[in-house]
């Protein structure tokens, strides 16, 4: 199933990119960087959901914490960025493609849309996924079944992505940059937190982890693995959160500028 709906995604974008090219021009409409940023979210989640890593989630923590690192910090930033939503409406037959793009801009759609993906609702949902899933019920429950492991993924790649959009194409401003640093950053400390939490936790959390099945004790693989969540994850949340503050800085500098001018001339 991930491999077919992997295929799909695929299939949608490189379609819809084509036509996109084909008819403004290449780079237009959607920039290469835009396409760039969805090559490496697809490898992310092709690497994320493919064997080897999947069958070395069953038997070692570290290995299914990578896959979710992967899902929420690599793949949903860079997807959210690849502008999606319009390239696979472009990969639709034209009727269908003007029925879609009437249907998302019906104001219904549009509040609960911009609803969803604002910082703080887009904040809230992925922590609660992140924490919710890592309760040791849920978290052996996914291990245990399939449909519950796929659901959990799903959780943790659509929440981080909804979080990325709302911080990628949310209302900038000097308030918009700073209200999306502060967020960016607390995404940081709370995914740190939990991963700190992992790595110094004297008991192995989860049950099917527990049995020895390597090298590494089970304390040993959960260490690692909450080492990976707390550092690796952590640096591309900080960069994510410095470029935004340069960003930031940026705007307010040529804010302050304009008005130096505007006051001269008066």
């Amino acid at each position: 199933m991930p491999v077919i709906s992997l295929a799909v995604l695929f299939a949608l974008y490189t379609v819809g990119l084509v036509r996109v090219w084909r008819h403004a021009g290449v780079g237009a409409g959607v920039a290469a960087w835009e396409a760039t940023a969805f090559a490496g979210g697809f490898l992310a989640l092709l690497i994320a959901l493919s064997p080897p890593l999947d069958d070395l989630s069953d038997h070692w923590l570290v290995a299914h914490m990578a896959q979710h690192e992967l899902l929420m910090a690599v793949a949903a930033p860079l997807i959210a960025l690849s502008a999606p939503v319009f390239v696979t409406l472009w990969a639709l037959p034209a009727d269908l493609r003007k029925r879609g793009l009437a249907a998302l801009r019906a104001k219904p759609i549009v509040a609960s849309w911009s609803a969803l993906t604002s910082p703080l609702s887009a904040f809230l949902l992925h922590f609660a996924a992140l924490w919710l899933w890592h309760l040791p019920t849920l978290y052996d429950a996914a291990l245990r079944h399939e449909a519950v492991h796929a659901l959990q993924h799903l959780w943790f790649f659509g929440t981080a992505a909804l979080f990325w959009w709302g911080i990628a194409h949310g209302r900038y401003g000097r308030a918009g940059y700073g209200a999306a640093v502060v967020y960016v950053f607390a995404t940081a400390i709370q995914s740190g937190v939990l991963g700190a939490l992992l790595t110094f936790s004297p008991h192995v959390w989860y049950t099917p982890y527990a049995i020895p099945h390597g090298s590494l004790s089970p304390l040993e693989d959960q260490q690692l693995a909450g080492l990976l969540m707390w550092v690796p994850a952590g640096l591309v949340f900080v960069a994510g959160g410095l470029a935004l503050f340069a960003a930031w800085l940026r705007e307010s500098d040529r804010r302050t500028r304009f008005h130096r001018v505007i006051h001269n001339r008066l």
